[in-house]
């Protein structure tokens, strides 16, 4: 028997809207920016569950910034990111993988936000229908000069709001506003975003690992030794190896379930491998909200200072105790 609907529903609409009336100097500006990300995210959740119909599958026949091969839902998110962020009136500024350059917004629809994002993230994986998802960050230009790339570069910790999607067996939307996290699950009978997770809180410690083990060879030894602790019964409850390689079905398990989330730097990617301003940034706001941490090795994800628009960093992320325990393995090798 099919479920009465929920005549009082929230939906992440609704939560928006509650959250900008507990902050009484708000203009209603950031509402209007995470709606238009919401659309977005809407049209890519059923652009991915007809993607294979539609042939929207394979190679454009292009390479990103990143020197990786777009592919067709690559840039249909990313066009749609775009066009969504420019046409809110909220935005002054746009960061984007697939983008070389900060993507300048015309001065007539130009706002005081900042908007960094990815906007398929694991889109290596689409062909084999695994999770994949949309990253953002949003920040807020500081004065009212002409935005240029010195307002792209903002430390993680100058963050107003940040979320991922994730198109898995459902499409479901995570945003990190205020000082909570919460999941919205997109509800494709009404079109709309309903708030099913309040709260999210990452469990202090967790049972899982997830790392590439493919590049155990190019990792230094702190990491190999944190990895083979976790594997060794003589040190306590083998850990459960989970690697899906979408980052952001990697960080929404390790979210739920708690555990880490590991990319670190390796002899052939020195500076690590995901991106600061549009992966390692957001994700570590999330989860330092929910109550874990994100460090690169060294410091805080959120208090790193970007040099570059698509510089890389290393990162562990996750559970409070699990992230700590790498860190201080780190520190004693480097005693």
């Amino acid at each position: 028997m099919s479920q009465p609907l929920d005549s009082n529903c929230i939906t992440l609409t609704r939560f928006v809207l509650a959250e900008q009336k507990k902050v009484p100097q708000a203009t209603g500006e950031l509402t209007q920016l995470l709606n238009s990300i919401q659309t977005a995210v809407k049209v890519i959740s059923s652009a991915v569950r007809r993607a294979g119909i539609t042939q929207l599958f394979g190679m454009v026949g292009e390479t990103n910034v990143q020197g990786e091969e777009v592919k067709k839902l690559d840039v249909l998110a990313n066009e749609l990111f775009i066009n969504m962020l420019k046409s809110s009136y909220t935005v002054g500024l746009l960061i984007s993988e697939e983008n070389e350059t900060v993507i300048e917004v015309d001065l007539e629809r130009r706002g005081k936000y900042i908007v960094a994002f990815d906007p398929l993230d694991g889109s290596s994986n689409i062909d084999c229908l695994v999770s994949i998802g949309s990253i953002f960050a949003i920040m807020k230009k500081e004065d009212n000069t002409i935005p240029s790339l010195k307002d792209a570069l903002q430390p993680g910790n100058k963050v107003v709001a940040a979320g991922y999607a994730l198109y898995g067996s459902a499409t479901m939307m995570v945003l990190s506003l205020g000082n909570s996290v919460n999941g919205f699950m997109l509800d494709p009978t009404i079109g709309e975003f309903v708030l099913t997770d309040k709260n999210m809180t990452i469990p202090n410690r967790g049972k899982i690992y997830a790392i590439n083990e493919g590049y155990t060879h190019l990792w230094d030894d702190a990491v190999k030794e944190y990895v083979q602790n976790k594997k060794d019964p003589a040190k306590g409850k083998p850990y459960n190896a989970r690697y899906v390689g979408s980052m952001v079905a990697d960080v929404h398990r390790t979210i739920k379930y708690g555990g880490i989330f590991i990319y670190p730097a390796t002899s052939a990617s020195p500076k690590g491998k995901l991106r600061l301003l549009y992966e390692c940034i957001p994700m570590a706001h999330i989860v330092q909200t929910a109550g874990g941490l994100a460090s690169n090795g060294k410091i805080p994800i959120l208090d790193v200072q970007p040099q570059q628009l698509h510089e890389r960093s290393p990162i562990f992320l996750g559970s409070k105790d699990d992230v700590q325990e790498v860190l201080d393995i780190i520190k004693k090798h480097k005693k």
